[in-house]
């Protein structure tokens, strides 16, 4: 009789203690409540420390409101390219609405620092005259046990959160900038390559005249008339790279009906007087680049995952319940307690392990490939922007101004009857052909400074999509 009266005390006790943890957890899990800003905060300042701009959630009227009026002003004059990305991050659509899974990052978070509700059960039977009612009251202490982990691993998808939507936010900016120096460099080349055609027209005009008065043979005037149809053609391929890189600037910008009629500068920004030297371009990026950030964060996450799913390979359902039996023909009434286990009979946890271990590794070695790549990538961009700085100079220091000289030489020649008006025009078609590079050439250094910021800042979005993945599978087991 003692050792059963022990024995049942023991169980009582067993019992008794989760309760109560159970009960103070489900007190603290009731003030666990949504952060005001859902977590943008953080957002914000990956943000401008590596783009040095503002970013905005827009969730009401009143945000909306804002950004017209922050807006409307940039839009009132000739964008430079601050201007643009300003807007861009502001306006932009798309980016808006990669910012909702902040909040849905945070309600699982928040989520997951409740239990789940408690579950009760009634049920009436009736013998003759005999009613039999039983009341039971579920409480899920596993999810109690294992909520502090759940909470870590949530808290992790949530800072993982905050990086993507950071890393989409750069990624928004790096669009704009080259799509700005793309639409400035394509509406120049327009403005150009109309003066060409204009230029054109008359030496073939001039071409006709001659061979009409027997100056000139068909030869040459042939050649002269496949110059302006070449021109006329180029001109018409310009305007529409024009209008695609512009409009590709549009959607960027999140703009549409009469705000589409934005301005852009005549040309291009200058060339600076030197290239920005960067002797440590690699730690540089290691330190600033967000997929690496996430990478790292990933696998200390995945760690505390492995040994979640190490402790609950034997125990996956645990549930106590407290029971009431109560029949209202008899003067007493029972009561007692149940526990609800599932038995490791058939599943016994390893295939759960072994996977959890497998994806523990997979993670390993992608974020192993995602340094080498980050390592090279921006090796490349900074030898690309090189590059391009020593071609865009070369083209302003040396192809441009040297085809302007002899076209001058040429006219000099020409008004002293030295050369005919055929040369003089053969000079004027090299020396189109050297402006229309030199702008390529300058759009392409400005496009090239910008993929080197990204390279060292951004992060690599197929990288980290593939270990959120793996995240998620570690964890749904």
């Amino acid at each position: 009789m003692i050792s059963t009266l022990s024995t049942r005390r023991a169980i009582l006790a067993a019992i008794l203690h989760p309760l109560v943890l159970a009960a103070s957890v489900l007190f603290l899990g009731g003030c666990a409540s949504l952060s005001p800003d859902g977590g943008f905060s953080s957002v914000q300042s990956l943000t401008k420390e590596r783009i040095g701009q503002d970013i905005k959630w827009v969730k009401s009227d009143d945000d909306a409101a804002s950004v017209a009026k922050t807006i409307e002003p940039l839009l009132a004059k000739p964008l430079s390219v601050d201007d643009a990305v300003k807007i861009a991050l502001l306006n932009n659509k798309g980016l808006q609405a990669s910012y909702s899974e902040l909040g849905i990052a945070e309600a699982n978070l928040v989520q997951a620092g409740r239990l789940p509700n408690p579950s009760f059960s009634f049920g009436r039977l009736r013998r003759g005259d005999d009613i039999e009612i039983d009341r039971t009251l579920m409480l899920p202490v596993m999810s109690l046990l294992t909520m502090p982990i759940a909470s870590k691993i949530e808290r992790r998808r949530f800072e993982q959160a905050q990086f993507r939507a950071a890393g989409d936010a750069l990624a928004v900016a790096d669009a704009t900038r080259r799509s700005y120096f793309s639409a400035v460099a394509a509406q120049q080349t327009v403005k150009y390559m109309e003066q060409v055609k204009v230029s054109a027209e008359a030496g073939a005009e001039l071409a006709r005249k001659m061979a009409a008065a027997g100056n000139w043979s068909k030869l040459e005037q042939a050649r002269e008339q496949s110059f302006y149809a070449d021109a006329t053609v180029q001109l018409a391929r310009a305007a529409q790279t024009q209008v695609a890189e512009r409009e590709k600037l549009t959607r960027l910008l999140g703009l549409w009906g009469t705000r589409t009629a934005f301005q852009l500068p005549e040309r291009l920004p200058d060339l600076p007087k030197a290239p920005e030297q960067i002797d440590d371009v690699e730690v540089q990026a290691m330190q600033n680049r967000l997929d690496i950030m996430m990478a790292k964060r990933e696998l200390s996450g995945l760690a505390a995952s492995l040994g979640l799913t190490k402790t609950t390979r034997f125990i996956n359902i645990l549930d106590v319940g407290l029971m009431h039996n109560n029949y209202n023909q008899s003067p007493s009434r029972e009561n007692g307690y149940s526990i609800q286990l599932e038995i490791p009979l058939f599943d016994w946890g390893g295939a759960r392990v072994a996977k959890a271990e497998a994806l523990y590794m997979q993670a390993v070695n992608r974020s192993a490939e995602l340094a080498i790549n980050a390592r090279s990538e921006v090796r490349e961009a900074y030898a690309r922007y090189r590059s391009s700085y020593d071609i865009a100079r070369h083209y302003r220091d040396e192809i441009v101004p040297l085809k302007k000289r002899i076209s001058d030489e040429q006219m000099l020649r020409y008004n002293g009857m030295l050369i005919g008006v055929f040369t003089l025009l053969a000079d004027a078609r090299a020396q189109a052909m050297s402006v229309n590079g030199a702008i390529e050439a300058l759009r392409d250094y400005w496009i090239a400074d910008s993929a080197l910021k990204m390279a060292q800042t951004g992060r690599g979005s197929a990288a980290a999509d593939s270990k959120t993945g793996a995240s998620s599978a570690l964890t749904a087991d």
